[in-house]
């Protein structure tokens, strides 16, 4: 029965969220795997208990796994255990109060809001198209928090000019709206406009905003990632500190800095499970921090006499 339960949730993940075929075996593995910590147990996983899932969680540990793993499993646990929860299979969810462990490998360091015109600066300085393609680039994969893959793979009708929000297609082809701003919208179109025409004379080239020459017809991640060393070099910026996945990172920590919320973000980052989010947490607690410590009056500093 538990095996039958588990290609149940694993076809829900496939059907309701467009999870890719990498995604759903690495459920597929943590879930045998509690299983099989079940089985010694003598209990069914589908039946377990808060107590048990904390032994699971503690035998982890115990085995040296990471704890970046562990918090993976523990993700996968509670979704299994909501789908059954909310499927009347059981009554409860017994993951929902436990608390799992904090990942521990160190999110890639944001590059400043000055960093940022900086970059942006560098970007429209350099030759030719790629002054444009750089420009447009930055200002997609940090105002809208895009990946390198969504940004290459954005069709050419995407931006359209009587709509604000475009349509990404993201991990396990799951698309979501992402709002773009006037000026990354301005930024794109000029840059379709600088194409070198060879490039865009193709029927395949023409289908993308960022057309290339390649089997592809689009730009590739690594020549996204040279454009981005480009301006990086030209706006006196380390090269090693920019990347697509650093300017994602930048939108979202900023974004946080700001006020926004961890489920708007979730949303606009298009991850499934929050849990993937609330790495972002450790921004939001800095921020909160420094808000206690500047206006709470138990935090000013006493008064000399």
């Amino acid at each position: 029965m538990s095996g039958a339960l588990r290609e149940a949730f694993l076809e829900m993940l496939a059907a309701e969220r467009g999870a890719a075929r990498n995604t759903l075996s690495a459920y597929g593995n943590d879930l045998e795997d509690f299983a099989a910590f079940c089985a010694r147990r003598g209990l069914s996983e589908a039946a377990a208990g808060p107590e048990l899932l904390r032994d699971y969680l503690r035998s982890l540990a115990d085995l040296g796994l990471k704890p970046r793993t562990a918090a993976r499993r523990l993700s996968t646990l509670r979704q299994f255990f909501r789908f059954l929860a909310r499927e009347g299979i059981r009554p409860d969810d017994p993951s929902e109060l436990l608390e799992g462990p904090r990942p521990t490998a160190p999110l890639p360091k944001p590059i400043t809001e000055a960093e940022i015109a900086a970059l942006l600066a560098g970007a429209a300085t350099l030759p030719r198209r790629r002054g444009p393609l750089a420009v447009a680039a930055i200002e997609l994969l940090y105002g809208a928090g895009l990946r390198a893959s969504e940004l290459v793979t954005l069709p050419a009708a995407a931006l359209r000019a009587d709509q604000p929000m475009i349509s990404v297609r993201g991990k396990g082809g799951k698309e979501r709206l992402v709002p773009i701003s006037a000026g990354a919208r301005a930024a794109a179109q000029a840059a379709r406009q600088a194409d070198d025409r060879a490039v865009a004379a193709t029927p395949r080239a023409l289908r993308w905003l960022f057309p290339s020459r390649g089997a592809a017809g689009h730009m590739t991640r690594q020549g996204l990632g040279l454009l981005l060393k480009e301006a990086a070099d030209a706006a006196g910026i380390p090269a090693e500190r920019v990347s697509p996945h650093v300017l994602r990172h930048s939108f979202a920590s900023h974004l946080l800095a700001r006020g926004a919320d961890l489920r708007s973000l979730q949303i606009l980052l298009g991850h499934a499970d929050i849990a993937t989010t609330q790495i972002y947490t450790q921004v939001m607690e800095e921020r909160l921090r420094a808000l206690v410590e500047a206006h709470h009056p138990l935090a000013e500093p006493p008064e000399a006499d």
